[in-house]
């Protein structure tokens, strides 16, 4: 089986962004760039499993389709939707967010 594109949206991007910003403000170099190892691998999981992310916050903020993964080692979550070709990553969210509220400011579409 082939492994599909993982393609972060704009904000996706922008989270994973924040997030490294905020490791190396409190000075945890290593920790942003283990944040990005792990990143990195759970996109990789992704693109060959799509089907395993926790379906839970796509049933209670009724987006269909919408599945989280969590990030080894790291307390965020990717918010995804597999497509035919590929994995769309809606955001990549820190777990301890008020997720449904983070959800609606999204540029969200099935």
């Amino acid at each position: 089986m082939r492994a599909k594109r993982v393609v972060p949206r704009e904000q996706a991007s922008r989270d994973v962004d924040d997030a490294i910003a905020y490791y190396l403000r409190e000075g945890a170099d290593q920790a942003a760039l283990g944040f990005i190892d792990a990143l990195e691998h759970a996109y990789a999981h992704l693109g060959r499993h799509p089907g395993t992310g926790s379906p839970r916050h796509g049933h209670e903020l009724n987006l269909p389709g919408l599945r989280a993964w969590s990030l080894t080692g790291y307390p965020y979550l990717i918010f995804y939707v597999e497509r035919s070709d590929h994995v769309d990553v809606w955001r990549v969210l820190h777990a301890q967010r008020d997720i449904p509220v983070w959800m609606q400011g999204s540029d969200v579409m099935v």
